[in-house]
This record gives C-alpha cells, structure tokens and sequence, in this order.
C-alpha cells in the first residue's frame, strides 16, 4: 500500500490542498486522540458515507488507525468504489504523534476550537447558569433560545426557552424579542453553540443585548438547576419585516467575512472543474429541505454544518456553495466557514421551480456500536465528565496556536 508522512499531510493542510484524513477507527477510539483535521469514518460505513463525504474521486484520501490493522479493509472497499489515491498515514497515529504533531479529543474537535477562538478574540458576552437563573426567578425581560437541533432541545431544554437551531436565529430575533430592550440568552449543551449563536447575534446588530449561557446545560445542571424536558416551543417562520431586516444584516456579515456570491451558471462552472471538490449544501431545516431541494444538495442545517463540519465535509481544502431560500441562514453561516478558512459561495437560487423532494437523510444512521459518549449528551452524564469536558474546551485556544495548521481569523 502506498502511504505518506505525516509532515506531507500536514503541508497539504497548511498549502490548502486537498486531502481527506480518515480516522478508521470507532468513533470512541477516535474521540480520545486525532490530528485536527482528521475526521471518522470505520471501515463498515465506507460504502454508504464516502461517495457523499467525498464526492470526487480524484480526492487524496489518506487512512490510519491505531495499530488495529483496519485500514486496509477501508483501503479495498474505498478503491472498489473507485477512488484513486488511497494512502496510509506512516505509522498510523503515533506517526503523527511522533512528528511532534498536535493531537486532538473529543468530536467536531475543530469547531469547537474554532468557537473558543472566537469568544477568546470577541469577547462573546454571556452568562452563569446562576446569573440567568436568578433573572428567570424575578421575571427579568429576557428570551432564552436554545440553538441546537430540534431534537436535542426536546430532550432537556433550560426552563422558558425556544428552540432556534443556530442558523435560525438571526431571522427569529427580531419577532421572539421585539423590544430592543429585551435580552437574549443563547445556549446549547456546552459552549460552542452558544458562543456561535450569541456572536452571530452581535455580528448582524441585533439592538438587544445578547448573551450566551456559558457552558450551557451542562453549566447548568453542575449548577443544580433542574432542566425541563419533552418541550416543544418553537418560533414561528419570520414575518417579512423580521426578514428583511435579517436579510440586510447577514448579508453584510457575509461580505465582511469575504463571502462571494455566484449564479447558477457560476455553480456549473465550478461543478465543471475535476480538480476541484465543490460540496454543495442546504442549509435549511430538515423539513423544508424534504418539502423541496435544489437538485444535487445535501441537507446540513446551517448551525450542525459550523459544528460537524469534519463531518459534512471531510475534504480539507474543497469548496462549499450554500442554498437558501430565505438568505439569512446560507449567509451567516457562510459568514462563519469563511472563518474556518474554507472558500465558500452563496448560490443565488431559484427555489420556485425544478425541486426535487425526498427524505433529508442522505446519510443512515450509525449504530450505536464503537459510538462515543459525548458528555454534554442526555440527562445521566456523570458530573466528572462534565467538568472534564469543560476543561478541555477551555484549554483549545493554546491548542490551536501548538498546532499551527488552521488558518481561521475571527471578523
């Protein structure tokens, strides 16, 4: 098999080349150590995940895994879907590790050291779980929105709140807080959501003050407050002043954050460019993506596209083109790729004609097997992964500056 250094992938990081990095281990082994751009993908998952992960089949793909000798069935089964360079990382992770290489924990590893990089850099406002919770108590004029996915926020929620997945929120916050007086509080399970979330607030004007809830519920619940479970407030669709306003707002983030925006016939010419992997993705709600899709996007709401972006999208160096019907959503979070140093479009699109409908899965679920139990996850974590969990975040700024290989800025 023919393999590469570890100094060879990461100059191909640093020079924008692509390269995907697949750990092929299970996602726990993964979680407890990997390079930062490395993403996950066992070797049971190779058939259904690749073609969507990694649509070009001249894309570099470079495996390794930990002395368990599973890169070579990863290897066959990615070559006789008809990829063309497969490579092994040289001595597998330790080749990384003994490179003097950084290794990295957890899952959506940089993303999130993406999201500490931006409170560290704009000094996101936000809030203790004690803080908040005194204000709840003495009816204090704020709105709670919780940012993640729909079903996250139905299985334990901080008392009040709406769910507004990330992307949502600049079209929501003039409707759920319309008196510029009125605070809002963002949060999530931990921080990055939050941080996400309450920056792209500030980012786009919003008038209200903004805060997000520092570290979440898990902040929360480390703070003894009991969180609410089964809710299903949700905000309403913007009404057109809401969206007009929104529309103005993210678009200019977008442009500050060098965002282009291309025509249909640009998108062909990018399509037409075999060098080149050129991801294209919906960043609406799962169920206004099944309603109708612009032919040939994936379905990435735009707030779990700036989480899970190893996930989505696993070729360092491709290019992103966003759909949306509205605007807001595909802008801002282009706004926050474009910060992650990926060269990202917004398609101006027709959503009026030529959709296609089906189910917003393109990807089957995973089993449970080998899956890493993320912390910040249900109702029952032990309190010492908790603070654990927190602890690390904490420490991805220095991480990032060790590593070296980024290139994220922050507007």
């Amino acid at each position: 098999m023919s393999s590469i250094s570890a100094a060879e992938v990461r100059r191909a990081l640093l020079t924008r080349s692509e390269v995907a990095l697949f750990d092929v281990r299970s996602e726990d082994a993964f979680a407890q150590a990997h390079p930062l751009f490395a993403a996950q993908l066992p070797p049971e998952r190779v058939a259904l995940e690749a073609p969507l992960r990694v649509p070009r089949l001249d894309t570099p793909i470079v495996l390794y895994d930990a002395g368990e000798c599973w890169v070579e069935a990863a290897r066959r089964d990615l070559l006789q879907l008809g990829y063309r360079t497969v490579l092994e990382l040289e001595g597998g992770l330790s080749g990384w590790s003994d490179a003097g290489f950084e290794l990295f924990r957890d899952v959506n590893s940089y993303s999130k050291a993406f999201g500490e990089l931006v409170e560290a850099r704009r000094h996101t406002p936000s809030l203790s779980a004690d803080e908040l919770h005194a204000q709840l108590e003495r009816g204090a004029d704020l709105v709670v929105l919780d940012a993640r996915r729909f079903d996250e926020y139905r299985t334990m929620n901080i008392p009040t709140s709406t769910s507004v997945p990330g992307a949502e929120l600049v079209l929501a916050a003039a409707d759920v807080a319309p008196d510029p007086k009125t605070t809002i509080v963002v949060n999530c399970a931990g921080r990055t959501r939050s941080i996400i979330g309450a920056q792209s607030l500030v980012n786009a004007g919003v008038p209200n003050p903004v805060a997000a809830l520092r570290n979440g519920t898990i902040g929360w619940t480390l703070a003894g407050k009991t969180l609410e479970t089964g809710s299903d407030r949700r905000a309403s669709a913007a009404s057109p002043d809401a969206l007009a306003r929104a529309r103005r707002a993210a678009r200019d983030v977008a442009y500050r954050a060098g965002v282009r925006r291309i025509a249909e016939a640009d998108l062909a010419r990018l399509l037409g460019d075999d060098a080149r992997t050129t991801y294209r993705f919906d960043v609406r709600a799962p169920e206004a993506y099944a309603e109708g899709h612009l032919a040939g996007f994936l379905n990435a709401p735009g707030g779990q596209l700036v989480q899970e972006t190893d996930f989505f999208a696993p070729v360092r160096g491709a290019r992103i083109v966003l759909a949306d019907d509205l605007g807001p959503r595909a802008d801002m979070t282009a706004s926050w790729l474009a910060q992650m140093a990926w060269e990202v479009y917004v398609l101006d699109a027709d959503f009026a004609r030529g959709l296609e409908r089906g189910d917003p899965k393109a990807l089957s679920p995973r089993s449970r097997a080998g899956r890493y139990r993320r912390p910040y996850e249900g109702t029952d974590n032990p309190e010492s992964a908790m603070r654990a969990y927190l602890e690390w975040e904490y420490g991805l700024v220095a991480q990032l500056e060790r590593d070296g290989t980024h290139g994220f800025f922050v507007i």
